[in-house]
């Protein structure tokens, strides 16, 4: 005890607190722990105190985004409130949102130093025991919910025939201002618009395209600046493929990105990294899950799987990925990943009897 006395007075006030936080951070008797290399996280279902659905019902969690504030927000299917605002803490601040009934996506934008949010209505939904199908839509709001302009079927301004359904998933937002949205559980098409909802052009599809390019449910996309916004490129979800897709802005298809064993979901852009969660997976021997299934993927700067949280470490042979495998009960279909300043992760699931985000805690040491 002595010895560990003299140890802390000899630490300066900046080494003792650095010191502190590693120690705070590292793994403590009966934590949970998942993730691989630098990626290990503590897992912690319990985010969201207990309490909170009395005022903030939920049905599926699907994507958050954080804002300048430290809020995040995320967007779900409930009747009565689609979009749920969170403290970091996990207290829920807000809820409201009732014209998203099948709320999917959810993507932030500054513009002029002002936020906005881009919310993908996929036009899958559930009421009591039936689902339902329609057309859906894109909106683009402020923080307050206040509707600047909507995107509806592509059919309006050319870019669809009448038969093609139109169910978006995800959006992403270019340098220049320009929409893309990915036609996820419609017609696999990812459509352009100028940043006044301005039809400009539509590319990818599961159908006449070469089968390395073709976009087989592109259930997410994101813009990848890591190189410079001169050098964007655009990622797209072939979900049914376990893969990335890589295009231009200009929609030309550059490479594939597999993450055999994997059902991704949107890729989330952090510093040199980018995350997915993979909601659904399979098993050792190949079989596909099809409940309480899913982990996390972390693909690093060479584009390359360096953890999988809640899977068998990625490996490698030859240079070609193999299947990721499930290894941990944690996720019930982690479908989005939003990553904070401090490397945390807090985990949206669809279909987990309607539970609130898990959260991730890095460890360190």
């Amino acid at each position: 005890m002595n010895n560990r006395r003299h140890f802390l007075a000899g630490l300066s006030s900046a080494a003792l607190g650095l010191w502190s936080q590693k120690l705070l951070a590292a793994p403590q008797k009966g934590d949970q722990i998942i993730g691989h290399g630098l990626h290990r996280y503590r897992v912690r279902k319990d985010w969201v105190p207990s309490g909170q659905g009395r005022n903030h019902p939920i049905l599926n969690c699907h994507e958050m985004i954080q804002v300048r504030d430290g809020r995040l927000f995320m967007i779900g299917d409930h009747s009565h409130n689609q979009m749920l605002v969170f403290k970091t803490d996990g207290t829920i601040l807000e809820s409201w949102g009732t014209v998203w009934p099948g709320g999917h996506g959810l993507t932030k934008v500054d513009e002029n130093g002002e936020e906005f949010l881009f919310v993908t209505d996929s036009g899958l939904w559930k009421s009591g025991a039936g689902a339902f199908r329609q057309t859906g839509r894109v909106t683009k709001i402020d923080l307050n919910g206040r509707e600047i302009f909507s995107i509806s079927h592509p059919m309006s301004v050319g870019a669809y025939e009448a038969h093609m359904p139109f169910n978006p998933t995800e959006v992403a937002v270019a340098p220049n201002g320009d929409i893309y949205v990915a036609d996820g559980y419609g017609s696999n098409h990812v459509l352009r618009y100028d940043q006044h909802g301005k039809f400009l052009a539509r590319f990818g599809g599961k159908e006449g395209v070469p089968l390395s390019e073709r976009l087989n449910s592109p259930h997410g996309i994101a813009i990848d600046s890591r190189k410079g916004a001169e050098n964007a490129t655009l990622v797209v979800t072939s979900r049914g493929d376990n893969c990335f897709q890589r295009f231009t802005l200009e929609g030309k298809h550059m490479e594939t990105m597999p993450t055999p064993g994997a059902f991704v979901c949107r890729p989330v852009f952090s510093g040199e990294e980018f995350y997915a969660g993979a909601c659904w997976s399979k098993d050792a021997s190949g079989k596909f899950l099809a409940m309480a299934a899913g982990f996390v993927v972390v693909i690093g700067a060479d584009d390359k799987v360096i953890a999988a949280p809640g899977a068998l470490a990625p490996e490698y042979e030859a240079g070609k990925l193999k299947p990721l495998v499930r290894s941990e009960d944690i996720f019930e279909h982690a479908h989005d990943v939003c990553v904070l300043a401090n490397g945390d992760l807090i985990i949206c699931q669809w279909n987990a009897f309607q539970t609130y985000p898990i959260k991730l805690e890095r460890v360190v040491g």
